[in-house]
């Protein structure tokens, strides 16, 4: 079940992460920020934080981060280990998609690193293409070093969008 991020969720958010990004990086001074107040660095400026709930234990987590009028930056996805492989972290990243659009979002955009094959894989499957070096932004993050977006198709949905690849 993938569901909004209520009162009590910031500890598995944070555990969540804390989890994939040890495993591969360090954590840096902005992951610490959105763990420490989740609240305050993604819900209050129109963000939305989503949680993969399986027998009542949060298994993964995503967020749309508003980044100026039309845009949010995917942030935070995550699965546990013992629960990837299994379609949750596509039925997440789904979710947010349609989220963003639904709230008014015209281009998602996520920064992610070249080692994260699979990550980059599912991007890639849900329409997400490389962000042009010529347009590509510094990133506050050490570790980011490939940038990717999506736009909203006028004319079609995330279903009819996900069918066509």
């Amino acid at each position: 079940m993938i569901r909004e991020f209520l009162p009590g969720d910031e500890a598995a958010f944070r555990t969540l992460n804390e989890e994939w990004i040890g495993r591969y990086f360090v954590l840096e001074a902005k992951d610490r920020a959105a763990f420490d107040d989740p609240q305050k660095t993604i819900l209050v400026g129109g963000g939305r934080i989503f949680l993969a709930v399986e027998d009542g234990r949060p298994v993964g987590c995503c967020a749309l981060q508003a980044m100026g009028p039309g845009e949010f930056e995917l942030v935070k996805m995550a699965v546990t280990e013992s629960s990837q492989g299994r379609g949750i972290g596509r039925r997440l990243l789904e979710r947010a998609i349609e989220e963003g659009f639904a709230l008014g979002a015209t281009r998602l955009y996520l920064e992610t690193n070249h080692q994260l094959i699979t990550a980059i894989r599912l991007y890639e499957s849900v329409g997400f293409r490389h962000v042009p070096a010529e347009r590509r932004v510094t990133s506050p993050y050490a570790r980011s070093d490939v940038s990717m977006e999506l736009f909203r198709q006028a004319d079609s949905t995330l279903g009819a969008h996900c069918a066509s690849k």
